[in-house]
């Protein structure tokens, strides 16, 4: 870590039993899940939802920050619905991802630009920037 660099947080997850009914549980207990295989029947989630619940929140988290230095008030209403794709081919497993970002009463030119700025400043967009098929559309 270089001199610039501050640590903020570090998540700390146990995980035993993978998608076929394992579980992860935080170290603070703030997190107990089960896991299920995607479309299976039973409960638990899967590492797909789990992954589109954090990508769009840390995205919104962006937009809040790319819009203060704006100086543009965010609407109350704004959503975010994020898919994740999990699919195969000849090579393996791979991911595509969607971000349908909802700013309603906001001009378009300067939702567009909280998005654009936001897909630049958010750390799961950076992660998967260049791996991950990924679409961000202002709705």
């Amino acid at each position: 870590m270089s001199q610039a660099e501050k640590l903020l947080y570090t998540a700390k997850v146990h995980t035993t039993g993978g998608r076929e009914g394992g579980t992860s549980r935080s170290d603070d207990g703030r997190l107990e899940i089960k896991h299920s295989v995607p479309g299976a029947p039973g409960n638990g989630t899967n590492p797909e939802q789990l992954f589109a619940a954090g990508w769009s929140t840390c995205f919104e988290s962006a937009m809040a920050i790319a819009a203060r230095k704006k100086k543009i008030a965010l609407p109350a209403d704004l959503a975010i619905d994020a898919e994740v794709d999990l699919n195969t081919n000849e090579g393996g497993y791979f991911l595509r991802g969607r971000l349908k970002v909802s700013l309603p009463g906001l001009d378009r030119q300067v939702a567009q630009s909280i998005v654009d700025a936001a897909e630049q400043l958010c750390p799961y967009s950076k992660a998967i920037r260049g791996n991950v098929d990924v679409a961000i559309t202002l709705v």
